[in-house]
């Protein structure tokens, strides 16, 4: 339970990334595709729930790293987001933290035992 508990508050943790990864890979997404491809990209080992997802949404788009746009589909509304330039550069800064902490974590993890 705790190795699960752990799991997910590291994914929690590089959602923004996630998220900036994605849109700029797939363009314009809306909040349910989203939750899906990543499900279905981790073998569903990380299901983003809405009360995690739109929250962080809201905050990137307050920040000018995403916009939205509303469109009509099959007679209902989806809200698609994307990228702009800032979220771009936002990304590309996310993933080389990201890149450090996991080349720093391996450093740690593959140390050999001291003599004792």
């Amino acid at each position: 339970m705790y190795y699960c508990d752990m799991k997910n508050q590291l994914y929690k943790g590089s959602l923004q990334t996630i998220i900036l990864n994605m849109l700029a890979d797939e363009g314009k997404m809306y909040g349910y595709q989203i939750t899906q491809v990543v499900k279905n990209q981790t073998n569903n080992e990380l299901k983003i729930t809405e009360g995690a997802l739109y929250p962080t949404l809201h905050k990137m788009e307050e920040k000018g790293i995403l916009l939205s746009e509303t469109k009509e589909f099959n007679g209902r509304l989806r809200k698609y987001y994307f990228i702009t330039e800032k979220g771009k550069e936002e990304k590309d800064h996310k993933l080389k933290e990201l890149q450090s902490f996991i080349a720093q974590m391996k450093s740690l993890l593959n140390l050999k035992p001291s003599g004792i």
